[in-house]
């Protein structure tokens, strides 16, 4: 049974058939709920609509926060014809047909706003078919993208566009739409007379993650079932409940905010932040990231953020990735959140990360020293003819273990990569590295 069964058509009852989201979209910038830093009085985007600036651009930010909404108001404002290109449903085929169509309507001095919802499933080839467009103004171009469009668009095509990135909406500008939409007779829900308690309306905002669409959705589904269960048509916060049933995360496993979420959890670890660390695991956990991906960054984690100061911290997160391997997901997600709090409480040392980091730029900007002759093996008669292994010396066989004897080559002799921290074990090694620097430094004074 639909919604609006039983509700004459009017001049408007084609609109009525279309969800509610595509009903309550705004038409001018004064119905725009949210992007005041980009549309209030002023602000950039407001003033180039209003100036009728013809640069094109790309519209960046999570879903359901008005993207295809400013575009459709850009082309009322200006009164320009508008295309919607999906990048989904479109090949370079279509691509071309268009830009025909819009060099045509362009001699006869109408404009053309081109508008690409998803335009970061182009491909490069497909990206480039639009330059020369572009750059002529045949066209004006306003791309929708949930990526960011520094990896996504390729360079050319981002040089002619400006990037104007949107927010998510808050929970109270949701909350304030959905009760607009019950209240509207004409195009929301305000005919079939249903009331909503104000809490019932923030659990549905609370729940969208700041999409403005999702939001719309489970309101019309909470509108049916008060509707089929109660007399009354009344939406209470137990009903917003069964509606909403589970919270839509904003989580894209290959896109920025994948790379957003771990490198919170990342940095939360490092930060010694037990708390937050646990907080961005279960987000990532929520969003359906693959439990073996968590697992082999914990370890990169202990290996480059605890490292010495506490080597048992690599153990453990490899035995949280075994637990992955044999239990798999969710009962080894507790293995990972042990892992990860006790990373976060773990003393902190990246002393090993920074050495291997200063020898690999040492290696690339240096030329390949041979190798010394004295850590050289002589395994036949030639080579020790040519004194490979001279000099050696064994250190086993010498005071303290430790032979007075130069393991670097000769162009690097007196350089030190590794330096120890003052945190947890690592304390210990540096001692040790001092009683080492101690013994060669009396043997060398000897001789």
């Amino acid at each position: 049974m639909s919604l609006f069964d039983g509700e004459p058509e009017g001049p408007r009852g084609a609109i009525r058939t279309a969800p509610l989201a595509e009903r309550m979209r705004p038409s001018t910038l004064d119905e725009l709920s949210g992007q005041e830093h980009l549309v209030g009085p002023g602000k950039p985007l407001r003033i180039q609509i209003e100036r009728d600036d013809p640069v094109s651009m790309i519209f960046w930010g999570p879903p359901g926060v008005g993207k295809t909404t400013l575009a459709k108001i850009i082309a009322e404002t200006t009164k320009a014809s508008f295309i919607e290109f999906s990048a989904v449903m479109s090949g370079i085929k279509e691509i071309k047909q268009v830009m025909v169509a819009a060099a045509q309507a362009s001699q006869m001095h109408s404009r053309t706003i081109l508008f690409i919802d998803e335009i970061h499933r182009f491909n490069k080839a497909q990206q480039d078919a639009f330059l020369p467009y572009v750059e002529r103004g045949t066209i004006r171009l306003i791309g929708a993208t949930t990526e960011n469009p520094s990896f996504e668009i390729i360079s050319a095509l981002l040089s002619r566009c400006r990037v104007y990135a949107l927010e998510p909406l808050s929970e109270a500008q949701i909350a304030g739409l959905l009760r607009r939409a019950l209240e509207d007779k004409e195009r929301g829900l305000g005919a079939l007379e249903i009331t909503a308690d104000d809490d019932a309306l923030e659990l549905i905002a609370s729940y969208s993650s700041g999409d403005c669409r999702n939001a719309y959705n489970t309101l019309e589904v909470a509108a049916q079932l008060a509707q089929e269960a109660d007399a009354h048509k009344h939406i209470d916060k137990a009903l917003a409940g069964v509606a909403v049933q589970q919270r839509v995360l904003m989580y894209d496993k290959q896109g920025e905010e994948h790379f957003n979420l771990i490198s919170a959890l990342h940095k939360s670890v490092r930060n010694s932040d037990p708390d937050a660390a646990l907080y961005w695991l279960a987000r990532m956990f929520a969003g359906g990231e693959d439990p073996l991906y968590l697992a082999r960054r914990i370890v990169r984690m202990a290996v480059e953020d605890i490292g010495l100061a506490a080597p048992e911290a690599l153990n453990l997160c490899l035995s949280a990735k075994e637990t992955v391997d044999f239990l798999g997901s969710p009962e080894s997600d507790l293995a990972l959140a042990e892992a990860v709090v006790y990373l976060s409480l773990a003393p902190k040392s990246n002393s090993v990360y920074t050495a291997y980091s200063a020898v690999q730029q040492e290696i690339e900007h240096t030329r390949q020293e041979p190798v010394p002759l004295h850590l050289r093996n002589a395994p036949t008669k030639l080579m020790k003819e040519l004194d490979y292994g001279k000099g050696y010396l064994y250190a086993h066989d010498e005071e303290g273990r430790v032979a007075d004897m130069d393991c670097l080559p000769d162009s690097l002799k007196g350089r030190s990569f590794f330096k120890p921290t003052q945190e947890g074990r690592e304390k210990l090694l540096a001692q040790r590295m001092e009683e080492i620097l101690r013994i060669r430094k009396r043997k060398r004074g000897g001789a």
